[in-house]
């Protein structure tokens, strides 16, 4: 089906900078991280907490007392009248949020939401799980990033291998890997000149980053941290990380720490809200599929496909892609089987160059969407990305400006 009635103000979202793991956001509660840059968010452009009725809470990394989740989040922001669920699907929660909550305005049992995505990789908890009958009762336990990443407990691979896996079989070359790799460098260099042009569009900045007590500053961030100076040299040399393989180091993405939200609405909502009363937003359809075992990358076509299916177009009414590509073989086998050129997507940036924390992933991705979408004078946008389990999720708007 078409969504007919929901709608994204413009300039009603927030991203933070993308912080490497391990880099200035390593320590902080990305719950509270979470309430302290969505207050400021609501106080900078005067949109009062009260004005939602619901808040959609999507984080998939465990924080400490994220058992009260989304209501928690929401009387730390001041919308302590509000609740909501609480949703983790990996990588796909960015556009699983959008889609959740443009239900909710399409069925009419809500008018104004809230979407807030958290996620920190750093120092990722370490689960304990009992286990009566281990020998000595002794108990389980889950790295839960670390073996996540490495260990999908249905297709019995790690992240990396499914990478190798679609290389292998579409016979995507590591020199194909690094060209592409480069070429998304260089478009992520666009959003930062003219001092952060692109980027300043939507990132909250700076941020100081404070100890536990919250009296000293311990570091200032402006923009991402993390971004590995890329040259096709440097590319080059990298060798795969899995022995006659073909994915290196260079050619995927960084974990990364952070956080997003996005206001979805009704339309009266939207250009009330709107930071320019012209520009209008509109969410037309989501789309999922699934790929075969080990395959994650393959995903994104089902996924689009349908997204595109719903919202009665095809691939070249499209103006804008934005894709979640944790590694670079997910852009080749997109291009190659949507008959697109590598250049037509993921201008200003995606995750594979500026890190991905999850959660926030996609949603930073489909903010950066509706900028793009409003500098090429409107028109429609995808997004698409690949996700754990071997699947994919798509959203598609609509930016006019009258």
């Amino acid at each position: 089906m078409v969504f007919k009635n929901t709608y994204i103000p413009y300039g009603g979202y927030w991203s933070t900078p993308f912080c490497a793991w391990q880099k200035s956001f390593q320590n902080l509660h990305s719950i509270k991280f979470a309430a302290d840059i969505g207050a400021r968010f609501l106080q900078e452009k005067k949109i009062n907490p009260k004005e939602f009725d619901e808040l959609i809470f999507g984080i998939t990394i465990p924080q400490p007392s994220q058992f009260y989740g989304t209501p928690w989040l929401a009387g730390m922001i001041g919308a302590e009248h509000i609740t909501g669920p609480m949703i983790g699907q990996a990588c796909a929660t960015g556009a699983r949020g959008v889609e959740l909550a443009t239900i909710g305005i399409e069925t009419g049992l809500r008018k104004n939401i809230l979407v807030i995505y958290a996620d920190r990789c750093s120092n990722g908890p370490l689960l304990v799980y009992p286990n009566p009958q281990a020998p000595g009762a002794t108990q389980d336990r889950e790295s839960w990033v670390w073996d996540n990443f490495g260990y999908d407990p249905f297709a019995k691979n790690a992240m990396v291998e499914t990478a190798e896996n679609v290389a292998k079989e579409a016979d995507i070359p590591k020199e194909e890997q690094d060209k592409i790799t480069f070429l998304r460098y260089k478009q992520y260099q666009d959003s930062i000149t003219n001092n952060r042009a692109f980027q300043k569009k939507y990132m909250i900045s700076p941020i100081e980053v404070k100890d536990r007590k919250g009296r000293k500053v311990l570091a200032t961030v402006e923009g991402d941290e993390g971004i590995y100076p890329t040259t096709p040299e440097g590319l080059e040399k990298l060798r795969p990380v899995i022995p006659n393989g073909t994915v290196t180091f260079g050619t995927q993405t960084h974990p990364a720490d952070g956080n997003c939200g996005i206001i979805v609405t009704t339309r009266d909502k939207a250009k009330q809200l709107s930071k320019d009363k012209i520009i209008e937003i509109q969410v037309l359809s989501y789309g999922e599929g699934r790929a075969k075992k080990g395959y994650m990358a393959m995903a994104i076509i089902p996924a689009a496909k349908m997204a595109l299916k719903q919202a009665n177009l095809s691939i070249e009414d499209i103006n804008a892609i934005k894709t979640h590509n944790p590694f670079a073989v997910n852009d080749i086998y997109f291009c190659r089987e949507m008959d697109i050129e590598w250049n037509e997507m993921n201008n200003y940036g995606s995750s594979l160059i500026y890190g991905h924390p999850q959660a926030p992933t996609g949603a930073r991705l489909i903010i950066e969407l509706i900028e793009e979408l409003v500098l090429k004078g409107g028109g429609y946008g995808l997004f698409d990305g690949c996700a754990a389990g071997d699947t994919g999720a798509a959203i598609i708007l609509k930016v006019s400006i009258d």
